[in-house]
């Protein structure tokens, strides 16, 4: 359950200003959300763990901190520092950005939905923005073509101009997914685009997919 800043959101989604409505999926223990609410954003995140009782959640985000630090540590070859400039700055992000997350979920629950894709808890174009950052594609050796598939379409349902998603890349060594082009064939009525961001960290990982209805 990974905890990122307002600041890799930015960088990741090439984000230069936001609209009234956003949705981070699935978000863990970021600190976006709260950022954007503060900013007047209807910013809202959903995420499974949501569903953990408050200590639950602060213990699960908690451990999570130095978790990622081992996929990092075990694939040192496929990361690059020049954005973070050095672990201990991306270490004293993620730290600022859980407790953020954790001050604003005790504040504003209702911000944080509890749900999973490929079925969201929402209705049809509720978001004008949708963001989606290290699940989709990320994950494509646990979850098939045909779950992403059904996630983009969800993603899609729910957002009523336009969905983000980073990265383009396999976890650990980054290894490109191979059902991507062919994926993208398959969206009926949606336009898509491969992006350059001002965000790597995985070697290679510097594009994001926008969909736009």
């Amino acid at each position: 359950m990974t905890s990122r800043s307002y600041a890799e959101y930015e960088a990741m989604f090439d984000l230069t200003e936001l609209p009234e409505s956003v949705l981070d999926c699935c978000a863990g223990g970021a600190g976006f959300t709260a950022e954007a609410a503060a900013r007047g954003v209807d910013a809202v995140a959903v995420d499974p763990a949501y569903e953990l009782p408050g200590a639950g959640l602060v213990d699960t985000v908690r451990r999570s901190l130095p978790a990622g630090s081992g996929i990092v540590d075990h694939h040192a070859a496929s990361f690059v520092w020049h954005w973070y400039g050095s672990p201990e700055r991306r270490d004293e992000l993620r730290i600022d950005a859980a407790d953020r997350f954790l001050t604003d979920v005790a504040d504003a629950p209702d911000r944080y939905v509890p749900g999973s894709l490929p079925e969201l808890p929402f209705p049809d174009q509720r978001f004008e923005l949708v963001l989606s950052s290290h699940l989709l594609f990320t994950w494509a050796d646990k979850y098939d073509r045909a779950w992403h598939l059904a996630a983009l379409n969800e993603l899609i349902r729910v957002s009523r101009s336009e969905v983000r998603i980073f990265p383009l890349v396999k976890q650990g060594a980054g290894e490109p997914v191979e059902f991507l082009p062919s994926l993208l064939e398959e969206l009926d009525g949606v336009r898509s685009e491969i992006r350059k961001v001002p965000y790597e960290f995985q070697v290679g990982a510097d594009e994001m997919l926008v969909l736009t209805r």
